[in-house]
């Protein structure tokens, strides 16, 4: 059976969305305080919202996307193009979308359009992400660290050789 991936511009009304997402990556660990989950809530609130506001003034937002499969919102996308690289400045799936080859399909597509226009494809990963071991076995490398992130590069195949 194959899923259907397509991916459609962010909007103000996925505001709610696109916390939910950021909140399923860190309910695990905040799950090890002693926090009600009223407090964890509110947390992930502002965490989010500063996340957030952060990415709306730091990156050209043409390119920030909610990741649907079959028609079902599923996560989140947001690159930023520059001259020398694709940057992924997000990619985040919800947990039952998790572990189902679907990242490896979207950073397949990036690396491919990457390769296309003879540039890098580029990512900061948390040094504990489980998703590191899916960048590494499709090819990126470690080119920085940044305390609690590693910059991680898919060089150009033409970079590379």
């Amino acid at each position: 059976m194959s899923i259907n991936i397509t991916f459609r511009k962010v909007v103000e009304e996925d505001k709610d969305f696109l916390k939910e997402v950021y909140a399923s990556t860190r309910y695990e660990e905040l799950g090890q305080t002693n926090w009600s989950q009223q407090q964890i809530n509110d947390f992930l609130g502002m965490q989010f919202e500063a996340q957030h506001q952060f990415y709306q003034e730091q990156f050209s937002t043409d390119k920030f996307e909610v990741i649907q499969c079959d028609e079902v919102d599923a996560g989140r996308l947001y690159l930023e193009h520059r001259p020398d690289e694709i940057r992924i400045v997000d990619i985040t799936l919800l947990p039952e979308f998790r572990s189902k080859g679907l990242g490896t399909k979207i950073l397949i597509n990036v690396i491919n359009e990457a390769q296309e226009k003879s540039i890098a494809v580029r990512i900061h990963v948390e040094k504990n992400n489980p998703a590191l071991t899916l960048y590494q076995r499709l090819g990126f490398r470690q080119i920085g660290d940044r305390g609690v992130y590693w910059l991680m590069e898919k060089a150009n195949d033409k970079q590379a050789a």
